[in-house]
């Protein structure tokens, strides 16, 4: 099957591409760097032409008030594209719980994602994952202060890039879901102790404070972010501490 990857230089893009060409299918990755603009439409008919499967890993560059304005233009673009090529499936990543955390501009961004493809001409899946374990020294530097680093006790289910980026080309591969699959690591530990365990595994000396207004993820209620009936990845914290 032939692939096109947008977004195939980043983080899990470049994953993706190489885990479906390694089990012998064409997979190529198509960014800024190769000539595409998923905003204004450059390149996109030509990057999507012959694909069968269109995976579409792009992601807006702020996390504000403007993000919702990124996936509407940018998916609007992809999918008139892949429709005029003839794709055969669209896959999206987005996030487990995405839908239930409307305070952050973000998350109602990647709800509007999910349902431009879910009402796009295009048979679809959708892959949630959990929070990346590649973000979480991101995420304590927001709330960082000298010595004290301030976190909520936000549920969190961490799974490794490696993992998402495995499920994605597993489900590209598929069958089109026309609905969403959920991915999420095999633990669960609120955010503090997350937080904890990572400076403590690093070696660094700062201390972890709880604190329930702290960073973005203060605004989450309940255990909203993890699912526990998800398709578990096997890649534990620790161990990908380590």
């Amino acid at each position: 099957m032939k692939f096109a990857v947008i977004g195939g230089t980043g983080l899990i893009g470049s994953q993706v591409v190489k885990d479906l060409n390694a089990a012998g299918h064409q997979a190529v990755p198509h960014s800024k760097s190769t000539g595409i603009d998923v905003l204004t439409g450059q390149g996109l008919d030509e990057a999507v032409a012959g694909a069968d499967v269109v995976i579409n890993l792009t992601n807006s560059p702020t996390f504000d008030e403007a993000s919702p304005a990124f996936f509407q233009t940018s998916m609007d673009n992809l999918l008139a594209a892949a429709h005029k090529g003839g794709v055969g499936h669209f896959v999206i990543l987005s996030i487990v719980g995405t839908d239930q955390v409307p305070e952050l501009d973000y998350y109602r961004a990647k709800t509007l994602q999910e349902n431009i493809l879910a009402n796009g001409p295009v048979p679809f899946s959708i892959v949630r994952a959990t929070q990346f374990m590649e973000f979480m020294d991101a995420v304590m530097s927001w709330t960082a202060d000298g010595d004290t680093v301030r976190l909520p006790a936000t549920p969190i289910q961490p799974i490794a890039a490696k993992d998402v980026a495995g499920a994605v080309a597993e489900v590209a591969a598929g069958t089109p879901l026309n609905g969403i699959r959920n991915i999420a690591g095999p633990e669960i530990f609120p955010l503090d102790e997350l937080g904890r365990i990572t400076l403590s595994r690093k070696g660094d000396g700062r201390t972890v404070v709880t604190d329930p207004t702290a960073g973005m993820f203060a605004v989450v209620s309940g255990d909203v972010l993890t699912d526990k009936d998800a398709h578990l990845a096997p890649t534990r914290y620790t161990d990908w501490l380590s």
